[in-house]
């Protein structure tokens, strides 16, 4: 049996120094989209038949948002969520720092010597087309090839990264999730959408009502569905649950900043300051604001059947494809 390798994580630039030969993944992989799976996976092979360790550089926040160019470019991942999944994909070391106005300012041949070679020990470096580093973002594969063989490393370049004729980005997902299109989210992620967080008080009307939710509160950084209502998986501990989600602002009981309320249905276990993860399936309609909370509850109880009978024909498909398999 393969032995799970354990991700060994940077989160300083200046305490980053390796001694063992690296393929270095490069990349904001914000999303670890399939396009980044497939990128980081061909460095793990590399390194694995060249007898190197696998390294991800990337940014804890975002490079435009530093630059300061346009509207803020919301989070699609937690730090840990993006984390885990790149663990998960074997890789050994990521360094995953705040992008800073020094590292901005730092020409493209001193990023590569000073950080790349000094600090990781670099054999080999995977990027995608659109590859983009150093001051004024002059730094390109180009460029990164020619450093490469001053300085001995080898360049892997990956073409753009296509699915039903879309190149696979983190923008084309940002902007799925945006607009309530969740369901197509799993095409191009190979998983669902998810937010994760931990569950607070909230203002107790869904147990009055005899559906008590699960509130999380939105982390303002993340992008987040629009309003609405939503058939969702609720994982806790490990477990998937089926669930109903209402992201908004539950406009009929007065004003309330948007969060995450989530009724998992067939469970009744208190989860009051427990870390759950909500995956998002599809939108089932969009948040309204009814003339009265007896007219929001009997709506309440036409989704929760509508999502149960949702949930019950995504269970019977597959349970015939595991037949099939």
């Amino acid at each position: 049996m393969k032995e799970e390798k354990k991700l060994i994580i940077f989160r300083e630039l200046d305490d980053v120094k390796i001694d063992e030969g690296t393929a270095v993944a490069l990349g904001n992989f914000d999303g670890v989209h399939l396009g980044h799976q497939k990128l980081i996976k061909e460095a793990v092979k590399y390194a694995e038949k060249h007898g190197l360790k696998t390294l991800v550089f990337t940014f804890s926040n975002h490079p435009k948002n530093v630059l300061g160019k346009g509207t803020e470019v919301k989070c699609i991942l937690c730090t840990n969520g993006k984390a885990s999944l790149i663990e998960s994909l074997g890789v050994d070391y990521l360094v995953d720092v705040p992008f800073t106005e020094e590292i901005m300012k730092t020409p493209a041949e001193s990023f590569v010597k000073d950080l790349l070679v000094d600090k990781m020990n670099i054999k080999a470096a995977f990027c995608g087309f659109n590859y983009k580093f150093g001051f004024k973002a002059k730094g390109t594969p180009e460029l990164l090839r020619s450093l490469g063989e001053e300085y001995g490393f080898t360049v892997k370049e990956m073409k753009a990264y296509k699915l039903e004729d879309n190149v696979v980005s983190s923008t084309l997902i940002r902007t799925l999730i945006a607009s309530g299109r969740v369901d197509r989210c799993r095409t191009y992620m190979g998983r669902l959408y998810s937010i994760t967080g931990e569950v607070v008080v909230g203002n107790r009307l869904g147990r009055k009502l005899g559906f008590p939710t699960s509130n999380l509160v939105i982390d303002p950084t993340m992008v987040t569905p629009p309003n609405g209502v939503y058939v969702t998986n609720c994982i806790y501990n490990g477990v998937s649950y089926a669930s109903i989600t209402n992201v908004g602002v539950k406009p009929t009981i007065g004003e309330y900043t948007k969060n995450v309320e989530t009724h998992i249905f067939d469970f009744n276990k208190e989860l009051y300051g427990k870390s759950i993860t909500v995956e998002f399936i599809k939108k089932m309609r969009d948040e309204v604001k009814f003339d009265s909370v007896e007219d929001l509850s009997e709506q309440i109880v036409r989704d929760c059947r509508e999502a149960r009978k949702y949930h019950e024909q995504l269970a019977k498909k597959a349970a015939k494809q595991a037949k099939k398999d």
